[in-house]
């Protein structure tokens, strides 16, 4: 299975999640985990992601995600897991 590790930070709006969450399904990209936060107006989510079916390759995934973000106002970066986890190791 190809994990991917997605973040999405930035003040909070309405839609966020809508707008990310409808990205992946219409890209047969399979939501795994999710985790979400809002403090002092600022939102975080972090999303584990099975791309296994996905339509497009993972760069173009990336980059739309990207694309995303700056249209609503968020950072949002995808990662493979393994690169992920070597970044974050201890």
């Amino acid at each position: 299975m190809k994990k991917t590790i997605i973040t999405v930070v930035g003040k909070d709006s309405v839609g966020i999640i809508a707008k990310v969450c409808t990205y992946l399904a219409n890209n047969k990209v399979n939501i795994l985990d999710i985790t979400q936060t809002i403090v002092q107006g600022y939102f975080n989510m972090m999303m584990i992601v099975d791309a296994n079916e996905a339509t497009k390759n993972f760069e173009d995934l990336a980059t739309e995600l990207e694309q995303i973000g700056e249209e609503i106002g968020v950072i949002i970066k995808a990662q493979h897991e393994d690169i992920f986890n070597k970044m974050h190791r201890l």
